[in-house]
């Protein structure tokens, strides 16, 4: 497989219309067309079912498109490594992170960093733990900042200072918001929205205790936006790290007795890492 086919391939899948697609490749659309054939041969796979206005991806299509999006964006990230600017330091770094209050520290530190060095580009991908440590294994991240429990054994880390304290969000119109903090039991018979990782879900059964089985568990999320969306149009309230002031219509209520989760800035063992992401790291490191 080229790699310029593979983005022919992945802007047809986008613009679902090979016509358009061709006009923006610059190309033909019988070129194009001819491309998209001789990739399906190569792959023994349809990738498309066309129609007379567009085409939808097969089901091997769409499993294509996950796998050509990582490839092409590993082969970017891998041109921009080598870059060079008149012998300064360039280049771009790729930070998978999770919502929380660690993201603080790590903005001063590229921040500082940044001013040294203002051709070095950073890259913020936002996600749970679990997917950052995939992307980091795939090699699509240089770096990753996780929210504990998490497994780091295949790592080097450094670990941050801030720890998050979790509690309750909830509506300003809710009885539990004139609560100074919350146990178990005033959660019991209250829709909540709890985060989607299993390890993050086993912590707080854990401070449920027995409590955890009568539990009324509305949805799952992953971003604490969304969570807050749902929250302020009444599917239930969020267990979640205090975020600062998420919204003037919601409250943080932390929980009793407190629970609270620390942060690790992890990479892989034995990385080879660019010029840029090294500096960075060792400014990390030196840090400490």
């Amino acid at each position: 497989m080229e790699l310029r086919v593979l983005k022919y391939f992945l802007v047809v899948a986008r613009e679902e219309n090979i016509t358009k697609a061709a006009a923006l490749l610059h190309v033909t659309q019988p070129t194009l067309s001819r491309q998209l054939m001789q990739l399906e041969e190569e792959l023994g796979v349809k990738l498309f079912r066309r129609g007379k206005y567009h085409v939808s991806l097969t089901d091997d299509g769409m499993l294509l498109r996950r796998r050509a999006q990582e490839i092409v964006e590993l082969a970017e990230k891998t041109e921009q490594e080598f870059q060079r600017k008149d012998g300064e330091l360039a280049g771009d770094i790729s930070v998978g992170t999770g919502e929380s209050n660690s993201m603080t520290a790590l903005s001063r530190k590229i921040a500082a960093f940044r001013r040294e060095h203002p051709l070095v580009r950073f890259h913020i991908y936002s996600a749970t733990a679990d997917e950052i440590q995939e992307r980091l294994e795939k090699g699509l991240l240089d770096l990753g900042m996780l929210s504990e429990p998490v497994d780091i054994g295949r790592y080097e880390f450094t670990r941050l200072p801030k720890r998050e304290q979790w509690g309750v969000w909830v509506d300003r119109e809710h009885p539990l918001a004139a609560k100074e903090c919350v146990t178990s039991g005033d959660l019991l018979g209250v829709p909540l929205l709890l985060p989607r990782r299993e390890r993050v879900r086993q912590e707080l059964a854990g401070w449920f205790g027995d409590d955890f089985e009568k539990v009324e568990v509305a949805a799952t999320y992953n971003l604490i936006l969304n969570a807050a969306n749902m929250i302020r149009n009444g599917v239930g309230a969020a267990l979640g790290f205090l975020m600062g002031n998420l919204s003037d219509e919601l409250k943080f209520v932390p929980l009793s007795p407190p629970l609270e989760t620390g942060s690790v800035l992890v990479w892989k063992k034995d990385q080879a890492f660019s010029s840029a992401a090294a500096e960075f790291l060792r400014r990390l490191k030196y840090s400490e």
